[in-house]
C-alpha cells in the first residue's frame, strides 16, 4: 500500500532550501493550512447549500435555484455576496462586545473540527492522538457563543433561543460522547485515521454500522440535535422565536450562524462517514484481490489513491446530508420538552447501556 506521504515536512524542506528561516517556513506553513481549512469549508457550505435548495424543490416537485449561474450553482455565492454587502446594526440597549463575540465564537470552533478530519489515507491536517476527543471538545463551545448571541441581543426571543440552543447541547452531547466512545473501545484509540484503518479489513462487513447499529442510531439522532435541524430546530424555530438567537442579527455576523450550521453539518456528516462507514475505505475489500502486481508506491498511483479515497468520504458524508434534507420535509417540529425528554429520558440511558455492553464484549474477546 502506499507509504505515509508528509507534505508539512516536504514544504518545510524546500522553503528552508531557498534561504528562509526555519520559524517563518513554520508560520508560512500554518498560515496556508488555516487558509485552506476556511476555502475547504465554505466550499462545502455552497455545496450543501445548493444540494438542500435543489433536494427540497424535488421533495415539493417544483425546481429551485435556476437563473445563478447553470442550474442555479452560484445562487449560494450571491447569497454570500449579498450578505456581507448588507448593514450591520448593533442593538441599542443590547451588549455590544458579546454581541460582536457571540457568532464568533460559534464560527471558529466549528472551523477547527476540519483540522483532525482525515479526507484520505494520510490525508489529514493535524494527525493527533486525541483527534475524536477534541472534536468533542470543541463542539462544547459554540453552545456558550448562542448564549451569549441571545443575551446580547437584548430581546426575549433571542433570549429563550440562546436558552433552548445550550439546554439542547447539553441534552445530546452527553449522548453523542457516549456514543464515540463505544466506537474508541472498539478501535483501541481516539485517533481518527486508527478508527478509520480498523474498519479497512473485510470492507462493508467491516464497517462499524455492523458492530454499533444502536449506537449509529444514537448518533444520527444526536448529530441532527446538534446541528438544530428539524425535527430539532427548536432554538430558531421561526412559528414561535421568529428567528431565535439570531432574530436582532443581519450581515456578516447573520452570515457567521449561517457558516457555522452548515459547517458543522458537513462535520457532522464527515464523522458520521468516519465512525461508522469506514471513511475513505470502498465497500469491496481490496485486500482480497490479486493485486500485487501494483506497484502502490509510485507517486502517481498514491495521488489517485488519495483522490479516491477523498471521493469515498465525501460520498458518504453527503449521503448524510441528502438524509437530513429529507428529514427537513419529512418529520414535524418536535416540542421543546419532547426534545429534552428524548436527549435525558431516553437517548442517554440507551447510549449508556450501549456502552456498558461494548465495554463487557470488549473485555469478554480480550
Amino acid at each position: 500500500m502506499a507509504t505515509q506521504f508528509n507534505l508539512q515536512i516536504n514544504f518545510l524542506e524546500f522553503f528552508i532550501k531557498l534561504g528562509l528561516d526555519f520559524q517563518v517556513t513554520k508560520i508560512i506553513w500554518l498560515l496556508i493550512c488555516s487558509l485552506s481549512v476556511v476555502i475547504v469549508a465554505v466550499l462545502g457550505v455552497l455545496v450543501i447549500v445548493w444540494l438542500e435548495r435543489k433536494i427540497s424543490a424535488a421533495a415539493q416537485q417544483r425546481i429551485g435555484p435556476e437563473f445563478a449561474g447553470p442550474l442555479g450553482l452560484l445562487q449560494s455565492l450571491a447569497d454570500g455576496l449579498k450578505l456581507v454587502a448588507k448593514e450591520e446594526v448593533i442593538p441599542a440597549k443590547g451588549d455590544s462586545l458579546l454581541y460582536i463575540l457571540g457568532p464568533t465564537l460559534v464560527l471558529v470552533p466549528v472551523i477547527l473540527a476540519y483540522a483532525v478530519v482525515p479526507f484520505g489515507k494520510n490525508i489529514i491536517l493535524t494527525n493527533i492522538n486525541l483527534g475524536i476527543f477534541f472534536w468533542i471538545a470543541i463542539a462544547s463551545i459554540a453552545p456558550i457563543g448562542l448564549l451569549m448571541a441571545g443575551y446580547a441581543s437584548n430581546n426575549k426571543y433571542s433570549f429563550l433561543g440562546g436558552l433552548r440552543a445550550t439546554a439542547q447541547a447539553l441534552s445530546y452531547e452527553i449522548p453523542l460522547a457516549l456514543c464515540i466512545l463505544s466506537i474508541v473501545l472498539l478501535s483501541d484509540s481516539l485517533n481518527t485515521q486508527d478508527i478509520v484503518n480498523q474498519q479497512s479489513f473485510f470492507g462493508i462487513l467491516g464497517w462499524n454500522i455492523w458492530r454499533q447499529p444502536i449506537g449509529f442510531i444514537i448518533f444520527i439522532i444526536a448529530a441532527l440535535a446538534e446541528c438544530e435541524r428539524l425535527p430539532f430546530d427548536l432554538p430558531e424555530a421561526e412559528e414561535e422565536l421568529v428567528a431565535g438567537y439570531q432574530t436582532e442579527y443581519g450581515g456578516m455576523k447573520f452570515a457567521f450562524f449561517y457558516l457555522a450550521a452548515y459547517i458543522n453539518l458537513f462535520v457532522a456528516s464527515l464523522f458520521v462517514s468516519i465512525l461508522y462507514l469506514g471513511g475513505w475505505n470502498s465497500p469491496i475489500p481490496l485486500n482480497f484481490l490479486p493485486l500485487d502486481f501494483i506497484n502502490f508506491s509510485s507517486p502517481e498511483l498514491q495521488v489517485v489513491e488519495g483522490f479516491i479515497g477523498i471521493s469515498w468520504t465525501l460520498l458518504k458524508a453527503y449521503f448524510f446530508v441528502f438524509f437530513t434534507v429529507l428529514t427537513r420535509w419529512t418529520l414535524p417540529r418536535v416540542r421543546i420538552d419532547q426534545l429534552l425528554s428524548l436527549g435525558w429520558k431516553f437517548l442517554l440511558p440507551l447510549s449508556l447501556g450501549n456502552l456498558l455492553i461494548t465495554s463487557a464484549l470488549k473485555l469478554i474477546i480480550s
